[in-house]
């Protein structure tokens, strides 16, 4: 909570072109933007089960082309080979640590 998941959602959809103002899909699950290409920006954090996600929908949101930004993305069974990880953490000092992990960086 608070590390910048949502501020990063933002500065994405501001490299995708999106015109709308992102903000935290806490309630909605996944929200759907408009840029280059699709942006579409989840938030796992109630998600119980990897059957409610399947109910959801969720790997059919997946497959689609354009970018999508998962908070709390550990809720997910199998991300896609393509997937980029991105983890942000607070450090002790109150700064930001920023890892990228994936996609043959």
């Amino acid at each position: 909570m608070g590390a910048g998941k949502t501020t990063f959602a933002k500065g994405v959809a501001q490299a995708l072109g999106v015109q709308e103002e992102v903000t935290s899909p806490t309630f909605t699950i996944v929200s759907e933007y408009a840029g280059r290409l699709e942006l579409y920006h989840a938030d796992l954090y109630r998600i119980g089960s990897p059957e409610e996600l399947e109910l959801l929908g969720f790997d059919d949101i997946i497959s689609n082309d354009g970018v999508m930004v998962i908070e709390w993305p550990e809720k997910v069974v199998r991300l896609p080979p393509s997937a980029i990880r991105v983890t942000l953490s607070i450090c002790e000092d109150e700064t930001r640590r920023i890892t990228i992990e994936g996609a043959d960086l």
